[in-house]
């Protein structure tokens, strides 16, 4: 079995643990903490999320990181070796999209490796579309998909796709 890493990466309340608890279950080992600012959720990450899983003929190293800010140190670190990284936003903050911009920037600057975006949060009140997060990203539609981080069948299909798109060099 060939064993890849895959970064998940985002801002604050984007999934992420979410999205690593509906791959991995009670085999994800999570860092989460109280907040001490209001990031309008009780806990955050902050070290990482960590687990492994089979995917095909790979063993998956999933790396989860922080989404504070003060710890975007950490998208360096885990970034080291990777096959390729998934960006979740939540549609429903739109204060969250430039964070993920400069997200973007940053590891496509320095890694030239695959990518896939998941939108979470989608039936969410203030929720921006698919094709506009596309456009404000400056990334092809064709790599944002909609996401629920929680449902283990969608998060498997997300990291099926980039696990895909990898094996094909691009």
């Amino acid at each position: 079995m060939e064993p890849v890493k895959v970064v998940i990466t985002g801002p604050v309340g984007a999934g992420k643990t979410a999205f690593a608890r509906a791959l991995l279950g009670e085999k994800a080992l999570t860092t989460e903490a109280p907040s001490s600012t209001d990031i309008g959720k009780p806990t955050t990450t902050v070290a990482m999320d960590f687990g492994t899983l089979e995917v095909g003929p790979y063993a998956v190293h999933l790396f989860g990181t922080p989404g504070q800010d003060r710890f975007d140190f950490m998208w360096e670190v885990l970034m080291e070796g990777a096959l390729g990284f998934l960006l979740l936003l939540g549609a429903h903050r739109p204060e969250h999209l430039p964070e993920s911009r400069k997200i973007l920037d940053f590891v496509l600057s320095r890694y030239q490796v695959p990518y896939l975006v998941g939108i979470t949060h989608l039936d969410a009140e203030r929720a921006w579309d698919l094709e506009d997060i596309a456009l404000y990203l400056r990334v092809p539609e064709e790599r944002v998909f909609p996401l629920d981080a929680r449902d283990a069948g969608r998060a498997r299909a997300l990291l099926l796709r980039l696990l895909e798109i990898a094996s094909q060099g691009g």
